[in-house]
C-alpha cells in the first residue's frame, strides 16, 4: 500500500512511502477490536483497598455480659461492626482487574487498528514533525492546511520530536505517543492518525520481530 507522505514545509517535494499490507492491509474484525480494548481498559483498573470484616478481626468471641438485666444490648461479642475496633460491614474486598490476553490476539487487535485508519482513509504519513519555534499558532496553521481531524493522535518513533510537543502541549485535540506506546483504544479513539517515518518503520519492525 502506497502512501503520500506529508510535510508541514509546503515547499517540499511530495514522497510515497510503501507500508506493509501485513501491518497496515488487513479487514479489520469488530471482535478482535472489541476484545482488545476491554483488556487495555480493565488492566488500567485499580482494586480497593481491602477492609477487615467481621470474621478477619482478632477479638474475643466471649459473650461479656448476661443476656437481661445488664442494661445494655445483648451482644455475642466484640467483632460486631457496632462497636470501635469490630470488623467493617460489607468492606471492600480486594478484586482481580488483570485479566489475560494472548499476544498474538493482541499484536492482531494493534494491526487492525492500524489498518482501519488505512481503509478509511484518515491516515497520515509525515517526513519530520519539526515546528518552527515551537510556536503553537505556527503549529495550528499547518494542521489546518494538511486537514488534520478534530482528534488527532500522532506518534513518532523512539521519541516524540521535541518542538513538536512543545508546541502541541496547548492543544486538547491532540495526542502525542512514541511508536512503543502506540495502543488500540487511543488509535481508535482517534480521528486522524499521523505516523511519522520513523513511527512506521519501528511498528513495521516491532511485529517483523
Amino acid at each position: 500500500m502506497k502512501v503520500k507522505v506529508q510535510s508541514f514545509d509546503a515547499k517540499a517535494k511530495a514522497a510515497d512511502i510503501e507500508l506493509n499490507d501485513e501491518v497496515f492491509g488487513l479487514d479489520p474484525r469488530a471482535d478482535i477490536l472489541h476484545r482488545v480494548v476491554t483488556w487495555q481498559l480493565e488492566k488500567r483498573r485499580e482494586t480497593a483497598r481491602g477492609t477487615r470484616e467481621r470474621a478477619d478481626v482478632a477479638r474475643t468471641g466471649k459473650k461479656f455480659g448476661r443476656q437481661k438485666g445488664g442494661g445494655t444490648a445483648r451482644h455475642g461479642d466484640r467483632r460486631a461492626p457496632v462497636f470501635i475496633g469490630g470488623g467493617k460491614a460489607h468492606g471492600a474486598r480486594v478484586r482481580d482487574f488483570n485479566p489475560s490476553l494472548n499476544k498474538k490476539i493482541r499484536a492482531l487487535g494493534l494491526k487492525m487498528a492500524l489498518s482501519s485508519h488505512a481503509k478509511a482513509g484518515s491516515l497520515i504519513v509525515m517526513d519530520s514533525l519539526s515546528v518552527a519555534d515551537s510556536k503553537t499558532k505556527t503549529l495550528l496553521g499547518s494542521l489546518e492546511a494538511l486537514k488534520f481531524g478534530k482528534k488527532t493522535l500522532v506518534i513518532d518513533g523512539d521519541a516524540v520530536e521535541n518542538s513538536f510537543a512543545l508546541a502541541a502541549g496547548n492543544l486538547h485535540t491532540v495526542n502525542v505517543l512514541p511508536a512503543i506506546g502506540a495502543n488500540v483504544y487511543d488509535i481508535l479513539k482517534s480521528d486522524t492518525l499521523v505516523l511519522t517515518r520513523a513511527a512506521v518503520e519501528k511498528l513495521e519492525a516491532r511485529f517483523n520481530g
